[in-house]
């Protein structure tokens, strides 16, 4: 794989705190990547962000509630100030309840699901791209699922599915710019999300959770699966 030097590079994760984002912050920050972590509150990242710092690493840390598109706005405002950002790495995401009457989901579970997963997502993605553009180069790494035929989580299900449609759609005018727009899947994780009877450790998120932020040979579009590369070096 032809590999994109990051080293100095700014990246936003969001959902940083714990899970795949902090994995995902680990991994960035190992080569060389600045990270900028976002929680819900900042106090969730203190402990990340001195990790990362005694490893040479600069940090910020930034607070918003990605169902409140007041707090969404805000936070892009703040971020545009600078530094700039080169690396969106879109992973927090809401899971609503499990609902075993699956012809019984309320709908204010698509609404909240909707707002975090997918209205957040590509506002972050809008207000960063032409910036990129700009300075011709740029990831945008989007966080998808495999889920499929749980009707019972059809919120979360139908969301992820118009991430897809968002990168899918989008990535065709980000062509011949140097930014490139990509899907993670990382796989069924023992997170919270996840829970605790799925098959795969969080940390095995990583080296394949890198692959789109690395890629360096104008991929656009694709899906990556994070599992696929588990074991392996990069």
């Amino acid at each position: 794989m032809n590999k994109s030097n990051i080293n100095g590079k700014w990246a936003l994760v969001t959902g940083a705190s714990r899970g795949i984002g902090r994995q995902v912050s680990l991994g960035l920050a190992s080569h060389g990547c600045n990270i900028i972590l976002h929680s819900r509150d900042t106090s969730h990242t203190v402990a990340l962000a001195k990790e990362l710092e005694a490893a040479g690493v600069q940090t910020r840390q930034i607070a918003a509630d990605l169902g409140d598109a007041g707090q969404v706005g805000e936070m892009v405002a703040e971020l545009l100030k600078g530094p700039n950002i080169d690396i969106v790495y879109n992973n927090a995401a809401l899971m609503t309840p499990y609902r075993s009457d699956w012809l019984s989901v309320p709908g204010e579970d698509l609404r909240v699901s909707f707002e975090v997963n997918v209205t957040a997502l590509i506002r972050i993605c809008h207000a960063f791209i032409p910036g990129m553009v700009e300075r011709g180069w740029g990831r945008l790494i989007n966080v998808t699922s495999g889920i499929a035929d749980q009707p019972e989580l059809i919120a979360y299900a139908v969301s992820k599915a118009a991430v897809d449609k968002f990168v899918l759609d989008s990535v065709g005018k980000l062509e011949g710019t140097g930014v490139l727009m990509n899907l993670l899947d990382p796989g069924w994780l023992r997170t919270d999300l996840g829970g605790p009877n799925a098959p795969n450790s969080v940390e095995s998120v990583l080296p394949g959770a890198l692959v789109p932020a690395l890629i360096d040979d104008g991929t656009s579009g694709k899906l990556f699966r994070a599992q696929d590369y588990a074991g392996t070096e990069l």
